[in-house]
């Protein structure tokens, strides 16, 4: 506080007119997660009234017993959580083994192999090929249909050789190689090891895109057993919307009303379930992720 006292005028206006902005956009980014929060715990009849405005209203754990009600759920947790892991883990080490030649100056194809990546973050196959190549391979109704595919990713690739070839110094691969160090043994032993910050972001981002993926189960998967979260909490939505085409005068009215009341509530409820191993995962690599993304920031 002193040091703002001391500070002259245009410094002090310019510092205000930055912490309000810093304020303004804090509350714009916090205000939609805590209103989602506050209507799956509200109740139906005051969410469709529109009562809900920061608080809940009428508090209570409708939305998410109607979800944790429904067995399937617990199934499509387990099955995202052994997805999702699986995926990360061998989508990192792929990124990795992939990235690590390519920082090798020595290596003769790798501005070749750097722009073969390239392309295909520009150019793909399109969705009809990619499905006759899965089924053609028995992926079908698989949980390799939705791993392998995402696998390899052409921009974290780049992001990973970048942080290989700014961050471990080619002195440490000649230094362990007067010792008899190999490439391999110098890529397990030096560079992992090393790599903690950068696998933490792609650890993050290969996560959150596994976990979120629901287009490729509906593609692959036609086993309901095997169905990742997603697609489960996709069913629940879609069983509890009314249809007003199929109304007839026999229907119960209250009952009617009752289940659209709870499809509002089952949306909120639906978000914050789905989020929720996500926004616990976060702080445990958050320290990595800033170092990592920061380091790889530079393309080179």
């Amino acid at each position: 506080m002193t040091k703002f006292r001391n500070m002259c005028l245009s410094d002090k206006i310019y510092l205000s007119v930055v912490y309000l902005l810093m304020a303004v956009f804090v509350l714009l980014v916090l205000y939609p997660l805590v209103y989602v929060v506050s209507c799956s715990f509200s109740s139906p009849s005051a969410l469709v009234a529109g009562k809900v405005v920061l608080w809940p209203v009428e508090p209570g754990l409708q939305g998410y017993t109607a979800v944790f009600n429904t067995s399937e759920v617990w199934t499509g947790y387990l099955n995202s959580i052994i997805y999702t892991v699986t995926g990360t883990i061998l989508s990192i080490f792929v990124t990795m083994l992939g990235a690590f030649p390519l920082s090798r100056k020595e290596f003769p194809a790798r501005n070749f192999f750097t722009g073969l990546f390239a392309v295909t973050m520009f150019i793909g196959g399109g969705l009809v090929p990619q499905y006759l190549l899965i089924k053609n391979l028995g992926l079908m109704d698989s949980m390799w249909a939705l791993i392998i595919p995402s696998l390899f990713s052409a921009w974290s690739i780049v992001i990973a050789r970048t942080f290989i070839s700014s961050s471990i110094p080619n002195e440490l691969y000649e230094a362990a190689a007067v010792d008899g160090c190999g490439y391999i043994r110098f890529f397990f032993m030096m560079v992992l090891p090393l790599s903690k910050a950068l696998m933490a972001v792609l650890a993050l981002n290969y996560a959150t895109g596994m976990w979120n993926s629901y287009f490729s189960a509906m593609l692959y998967i036609n086993d309901a057993s095997k169905f990742p979260l997603q697609i489960i909490l996709r069913n629940i939505l879609v069983q509890n919307q009314v249809d007003v085409n199929n109304l007839t005068t026999t229907m119960n009215i209250t009952d009617l009303m009752e289940k659209q009341y709870i499809s509002e509530l089952l949306k909120y409820s639906l978000i914050v379930v789905s989020s929720i191993p996500l926004l616990i995962m976060y702080p445990f690599i958050q320290k990595y992720f800033i170092k990592g993304v920061m380091i790889g920031s530079i393309k080179g």
